[in-house]
């Protein structure tokens, strides 16, 4: 059989998105279209398997279950029992094409619930809770039990279809849809898209400036469906890193552990989590620390912090991530800043976020945190992205890239200057959003790496010049992208005029003696 391209895929799925389009956002169906991908894929691999060990074995249906139960993924047997008697009224394998004969029954979500819980229980190490939060079976998401139920019948039908035989096709091949498929969905959702998805060229930006190295622990405390993180993990030549993440949002959170698993990190550890209220990620009584921390996180997030007292005021935080200066409650850029600078080894370790331009000039307590972490020499460069690179906003966005080697004790500790890049300009135009291109890319990450200025480009600010800016980190204070008009040659405008000038005179004697001749008095 010829194994899938990702064409091939993206084609097939987004067809089965058809099922769900003009009724339920796509913010909200892309969770049940991506978990039925992962089902099929799982359910086909599984098919393969028992064919080729029937082949090995014959009719020794111990060995073959042996080697079934040494399977990456797991598919238990599901039984269904009497509420009453308890007595076993049906048995079948839980897979995709158990559910795909049953997809007539009245009670088809309920069945697609059970299959997975039964999958998640098989798998626990791998799998436990992350179909928590789908329910196929619910009125709010999939609409009353008649549309449901079509619906999931034809979700289930779009997915059987003879060329989708997903048991051949690679993890890369497979991962690389599975993120497309996350990027349309972005697309389609517009500005919810902000709470799963970082666009692939911003992922690949940030991944490069923070420059993972072998045996290098990767955190992103924000990692929506995990591209970030996958795409920093891709910097490591040699496949020897391990992935972290923390994301709110429980669906979300099931796409990123998804993500892993069709690109093969299956050891990747995505908590399901509030990340500045009370993060998940601790060693002993203390916030684990990582080599390389990267992430997207949600711009100027409101009402961050919820450790409160009685009377409204906020508690101290536990992990001394706030202090001195604890950031403005209706703006959360700092706190998830402040937050990753405190999960970053110190003396070796990066750090590059994506930020709203506010954060390099706004003053008050914004304008404080920034002194301060201006003048602890943490802070490596501020790159200025185009506009219009995200579903969620067309503003234009920074990032901001940290290394703590540049600290007191560290390798670099004898820099004192900030590099500045203004790549503002520099991208391809889109109908709905603007996109980097890979020469934008190199660009950055060239003039990043070399830390050369360039003309109406790049600029190294010297602690002083900073600090003569009053500490503001606003790009045009420091790259000038002023482009000079071109000289007017004021002879030649002003012979233009005359010549002008005269044409009408010319014309205007037509016209009255045309006028003449029809006896109108001119």
């Amino acid at each position: 059989m010829t194994a899938l391209r990702q064409d091939d895929i993206l084609a097939a799925v987004w067809r089965a998105c058809d099922t769900f389009r003009g009724a339920i956002d796509a913010s909200g169906y892309k969770d049940y279209i991506l978990t039925a991908l992962f089902l099929k894929y799982i359910s086909d691999v599984r098919r393969k398997h028992v064919e080729e060990f029937r082949r090995e074995y014959g009719g020794d249906e111990l060995r073959i279950q042996r080697r079934l139960d040494r399977e990456r993924f797991k598919l238990p047997t599901v039984e269904l029992k009497n509420t009453k008697t308890n007595e076993v009224e049906e048995s079948f394998l839980g897979d995709f094409y158990s559910l795909y004969e049953r997809r007539s029954r009245d009670n088809i979500g309920e069945l697609i619930n059970i299959v997975l819980d039964a999958i998640e229980k098989a798998n626990e190490g791998k799998l436990g809770g992350l179909f928590r939060a789908i329910d196929f079976n619910s009125e709010t998401n999939l609409g009353q039990t008649k549309d449901r139920n079509r619906r999931l019948k034809t979700l289930l039908e779009d997915f059987a279809k003879p060329g989708l035989d997903l048991s051949d096709t690679s993890e890369d091949i497979l991962g690389d849809a599975y993120i497309f498929l996350i990027e349309r969905f972005a697309s389609d959702a517009g500005k919810k898209a902000g709470e799963f998805f970082t666009p692939r060229k911003v992922s690949e930006v940030v991944a490069k400036l923070a420059n993972p190295k072998s045996g290098e622990r990767i955190c992103d405390p924000a990692c929506g469906s995990g591209s970030l993180l996958l795409r920093a993990g891709e910097e490591v030549s040699d496949g020897n890193f391990q992935l972290f993440g923390q994301e709110s949002n429980g669906q979300t959170r099931s796409l990123a552990r998804l993500n892993m698993l069709l690109h093969k990190q299956d050891g990747a550890r995505i908590d399901w989590c509030d990340t500045l209220n009370s993060p998940t990620l601790i060693e002993s009584d203390h916030l684990m620390r990582f080599d390389v921390v990267v992430a997207n996180p949600p711009f100027s997030l409101d009402k961050w912090w919820g450790n409160n007292d009685s009377e409204g005021k906020p508690l101290p935080d536990p992990y001394k991530r706030f202090t001195p200066h604890m950031p403005p409650k209706s703006r959360g850029d700092y706190a998830f800043i402040l937050h990753m600078l405190a999960i970053t080894r110190p003396d070796v370790g990066r750090m590059a976020v994506v930020a709203p331009h506010g954060v390099l000039f706004r003053s008050g307590t914004e304008g404080k945190i920034r002194e301060k972490l201006i003048r602890d020499n943490s802070l490596d460069a501020v790159i200025g992205l185009p506009g219009q690179l995200f579903p969620t906003t067309g503003i234009p966005v920074c990032i901001m890239v940290f290394d703590r080697s540049r600290e007191v004790n560290g390798l670099r500790a004898h820099e004192r200057d900030i590099l500045f890049i203004d790549a503002s300009r520099d991208f391809e135009t889109g109908k709905k959003q603007n996109r980097l291109r890979d020469e934008d890319v190199s660009k950055i990450i060239g003039t990043y790496r070399s830390r050369t200025e360039r003309d109406r480009y790049s600029h190294k600010a010297t602690f002083e010049e900073v600090e003569a800016n009053g500490f503001n980190l606003n790009i045009p204070r420091y790259v000038d992208t002023f482009e000079p008009e071109p000289e007017v040659d004021l002879q030649a405008v002003q012979n233009e005029i005359r010549d002008l000038e005269n044409q009408l005179t010319q014309t205007r004697e037509k016209m009255n003696f045309y006028l003449k001749e029809l006896g109108i008095d001119v």
